[in-house]
């Protein structure tokens, strides 16, 4: 194709363009904790907004791109969030409750199940969709579950559950 038909102002408005964050299908329960976090989100979001917007022509128009795509992402997960009530049990895992659980050499983890936004796996805050929160979801105390990891299925079981 000859150069002759390339609009290069357009192709070159469409690589600054900042990638859509990808919205998860799955029903957005929050803890009100995690609700929170949303809400706090937003707010920054539209804080570092309206301070480059401020700027005027000096605004750095990539951050500007970047920052009106997060808070269009982080608006929508503010608005199709549903808090699950403070979890309460502990005799059954609940979205929000602390778990302990024991693997099959007795090593002990504690974790909590969230929503998707507000986990952290590093801080023991877990997905309750992911494939640990799916088998800790519904489990009762000293129930054995199956845990179905890319690494390999793992039986455990729930020794502690512990509510927010």
């Amino acid at each position: 194709m000859s150069r002759a038909f390339v609009n290069e102002d357009s192709a070159a408005a469409q690589a600054d363009q900042p990638v859509e964050r990808q919205v998860s299908a799955q029903t957005n329960y929050v803890t009100p904790q995690g609700l929170n976090l949303l809400q706090g989100k937003v707010a920054e979001l539209q804080s570092l907004h309206a301070e480059q917007s401020a700027k005027g022509e000096q605004a750095d128009k990539q951050r500007l791109a970047d920052l009106e795509r997060d808070l269009r992402y982080f608006k929508q997960r503010l608005g199709s969030a549903q808090v699950v009530p403070a979890a309460t049990s502990t005799e059954k895992v609940q979205i929000g409750s602390w778990v302990t659980y024991a693997d099959e050499h007795a090593t002990e983890r504690r974790v909590q199940l969230v929503g998707e936004d507000q986990a952290d796996a590093a801080h023991g805050l877990i997905n309750w969709s992911s494939p640990l929160g799916r088998a800790l979801l519904g489990a009762r105390l000293n129930d054995e579950v199956l845990w179905q990891r890319p690494a390999g299925d793992q039986l455990i079981e729930v020794i502690r559950i512990e509510p927010t």
